[in-house]
């Protein structure tokens, strides 16, 4: 290549250099200078098209529920709404029975919950004479971790164990009911029922002695089926305490009223 030719390719280089940058910079000044709609706004975009009266509103919410999707991972700060992909439940208590006798008590600490994101709300229901929303989601696959603490007594005999456990649940689907049990700002009641476990993979530490481990995860993960109806309540039970402390936190004081007509 001759030199008159290298000072040419250098200077498209350099001019190629110059047009980039002034493209990247005059697109970042472009982007801050448009001024960004505020979540005021948006929340009217996305609420204020479902209206009371209309036939239609319950099918208008369920498209709402799927557009909120987006704001799962980052929550809505501005009105108090955490991050719901995941989100936490930093303690949850469930006790059967008399722990003197046949019963037990269970606390999860520090659970965090994925796979909202991925999820769809497939039904969505108002019922306005009893002051509830009721609506089914389906999961693809939705995951759990935390610690656990277990106490009883089987026949006069103390148990305790405590450790890390994790579950990963498929083709997993669950309807919930949200109840207002006053007027605006009062206190909210969530019921959560599991509607459907496709499959389900799970880990319990420190159940049994030290390198055991493996054993009590093969026998959880083979025979779920074969218990879920007998450990379902407390799951729906579990999950329903968790949420109503989640969604009270959260949605008690939001201003739906301010959005649909």
């Amino acid at each position: 290549m001759t030199i008159s030719k290298i000072k040419q390719s250098n200077k498209a280089t350099m001019a190629l250099a110059y047009v980039t940058a002034i493209i990247v910079i005059f697109g970042i000044t472009s982007t801050n200078a448009i001024e960004q709609p505020s979540i005021h706004e948006e929340m009217r975009r996305l609420l204020g098209k479902c209206h009371l009266q209309s036939e239609d509103f319950d099918f208008c919410m369920k498209d709402v529920f799927n557009d909120f999707r987006a704001y799962f991972p980052t929550g809505v700060p501005h009105y108090n709404i955490k991050p719901f992909d995941p989100h936490h439940a930093s303690f949850v208590e469930l006790r059967r029975g008399d722990q003197n006798g046949l019963g037990f008590k269970l606390i999860l600490r520090n659970v965090s919950e994925y796979g909202w994101t991925q999820s769809e709300v497939t039904k969505f229901h108002s019922d306005f004479e009893q002051n509830r929303i009721i609506y089914s989601q389906y999961f693809p696959e939705k995951s759990l971790n935390g610690w656990y603490e277990f106490s009883g007594k089987v026949f006069g005999t103390p148990i305790k164990r405590s450790g890390f456990w994790n579950m990963t649940l498929y083709d997993y689907s669950q309807t919930t009911s949200v109840r207002r049990l006053g007027g605006s700002g009062s206190l909210l009641k969530i019921h959560v029922e599991v509607d459907r476990i496709g499959g389900m993979r799970m880990h319990v530490g420190d159940v049994l002695a030290p390198g055991r481990a493996r054993l009590v995860d093969n026998v959880l993960n083979s025979a779920w089926p074969l218990g879920l109806p007998f450990i379902k309540p407390m799951i729906n039970e579990l999950v329903s305490t968790a949420f109503t402390d989640i969604f009270n936190e959260s949605f008690r004081y939001f201003p739906l009223h301010q959005y649909i007509s």
